[in-house]
């Protein structure tokens, strides 16, 4: 079944690449959900523009994609939600930043709005009041239940949010977070921004993700104008990301590992950590390699010793790597707590569309990288490792295998590594285009959406951290595990706060 059969439109966005967008009735929206309950098409993405709400569906095997529009007459469109979990949070988003309200919703709750901001519904036309409305927390109802608050500050340098368990002793019957702490403003600050301001911003909005964020932005608007990318500069993109991938995955595999008191793998892994940053300075200037991707390619070319400092990275992990995973996998108090630990059922990956090691630990084999595919991915030859275990221990695997593949993905970039120029001209006017694109960050999936005015400025912009999808996970898997064992559990996901906040 095609993705759009069976959802009627009134009209085709021509100016909308590289995927269709079409505009809907309420019976279309209507017929889409009704594909998304039967689980034919999953959700991607969800998000206000002015009076129209826009939903971004991919099929199950990820390789096609559209986008639908619905106009929100007087101000509410069909709750998606009210049937389909995953769009709840996304529903809550659209009406703090626009005050479009999600008909039939089950959760009204405010999500990103903490009751702080100067106005209400700042992207929005108009707005009402703004009202301090308490925050009310889900109930949990049970003989020998007591509440755990933690949050939003915590121990270390770790981002804000807040956890509220439901307890019966150390066991968990219920964990719900609330986030929103580290909204910035992203895509209000976008709306008028130059294209390279605007990636400046994009690059900013994870700074674990600096890399992919700006890599699906340029995307995005390159798609929009229909430039064509240097391939010396689309190769970069792809080394630069594949740099960005070990260095998180290498931090993460030590932090788990820190968090089942194991301190000996973290800091080992910290070590490879801090020598792929020092890679990263190295070939471009930036130990996050911030401002590096810009539309229409590079702001710089590859050090000139960057090709040997890149060789020395993977030299040192091809000696040091295989030692710490036979240390992991033969440490049988580690195993102890990572085998078994905060569970998600593979059904719960499928419904949430999760990506990157959460829905791979779990079953769901998609990388953006392969499906939908990009450049110059589809030229280079990699696995994508999927486990059905869905545990602690399945995507602390997943980490292991995916550094693996990672590591001979740069060998073939650099054996195939194009001469030329690194940027393309972009036209200074023309007319207005949109632009949609998705990137593998190393959490997974990273959506940008833009549209661009007659001076090539961005006139809206949207972008979905994979951790949408994901955070209401951590809530499934943490139930019936104990208290303690929820910072292991929280670290395997590493969910963006910052990402999800925008």
């Amino acid at each position: 079944m095609a993705l759009l059969d069976g959802i009627p439109c009134s009209s085709a966005v021509t100016s909308h690449r590289p995927w269709p967008r079409v505009v809907v009735d309420a019976d279309g929206w209507q017929k889409a959900i009704d594909r998304l309950v039967a689980n034919e098409i999953v959700l991607l993405g969800l998000w206000g523009d002015a009076d129209v709400v826009h939903m971004a569906l991919a099929c199950p095997e990820g390789d096609a994609i559209a986008v639908i529009s619905l106009e929100c007459r007087g101000g509410t469109f069909p709750s998606v939600g009210a049937r389909h979990a995953p769009a709840r949070r996304l529903e809550r988003a659209i009406s703090d930043l626009f005050g479009l309200e999600a008909a039939g919703t089950p959760d009204d709750r405010p999500w990103l709005d903490h009751q702080r901001w100067d106005c209400a519904h700042p992207l929005g036309k108009g707005g009402r009041p703004k009202q301090a409305i308490p925050y009310r927390f889900l109930p949990s109802e049970g003989e020998g239940l007591h509440q755990v608050a933690v949050g939003p500050v915590h121990a270390g340098i770790i981002e804000p949010g807040h956890f509220r368990f439901a307890a019966n002793g150390e066991f968990v019957v219920r964990l719900e977070g609330r986030l929103g702490y580290v909204h910035k403003g992203i895509e209000a600050l976008m709306s008028g921004a130059t294209l390279d301001g605007a990636a400046r911003l994009a690059c900013r909005t994870s700074g674990d993700s600096a890399v992919a964020y700006s890599y699906a932005f340029v995307s995005a608007v390159e798609s929009a104008l229909q430039i064509e990318v240097p391939a010396r500069a689309v190769y970069l993109r792809a080394l630069a990301a594949e740099l960005e991938r070990l260095g998180n995955h290498f931090g993460d595999i030590g932090a788990i590992c820190n968090d089942a008191s194991f301190a000996l793998m973290h800091a080992q892994t910290g070590i490879l950590r801090e020598r792929c940053l020092r890679v990263a300075e190295t070939c471009f200037g930036h130990r996050l390699m911030m401002d590096l991707i810009l539309p229409g390619g590079l702001a710089r070319d590859l050090a000139v010793d960057g090709h040997a400092a890149v060789t020395g990275l993977l030299a040192e992990i091809d000696r040091a790597f295989p030692r710490l995973i036979e240390l992991y996998d033969k440490t049988a108090s580690l195993q102890d707590r990572t085998v078994g630990t905060g569970v998600v059922k593979p059904a719960y990956a499928r419904l949430f569309g999760a990506g990157g090691y959460v829905g791979r630990a779990s079953g769901r084999p998609l990388d953006a990288r392969r499906s939908p595919g990009y450049a110059p991915y589809r030229d280079l030859s990699f696995e994508v490792p999927t486990l059905q275990e869905g545990d602690v221990n399945a995507r602390v695997w997943i980490r292991i295998r995916e550094v693996e593949q990672s590591v001979q993905l740069i060998r073939q970039i650099l054996a195939q590594l194009p001469a030329g120029a690194i940027r393309a001209a972009l036209p200074s006017s023309g007319e207005p285009a949109e632009g949609l694109a998705l990137v593998e960050a190393f959490r997974g999936d990273v959506l940008v959406w833009v549209r661009l005015d007659e001076d090539r400025r961005i006139a809206r912009g949207h972008l979905r951290d994979a951790s949408w999808f994901q955070w209401p996970l951590v809530e499934a898997a943490i139930e019936g595990n104990i208290i303690a064992d929820f910072p292991l559990c929280n670290k395997s996901f590493n969910c963006s706060y910052s990402g999800h906040d925008l």
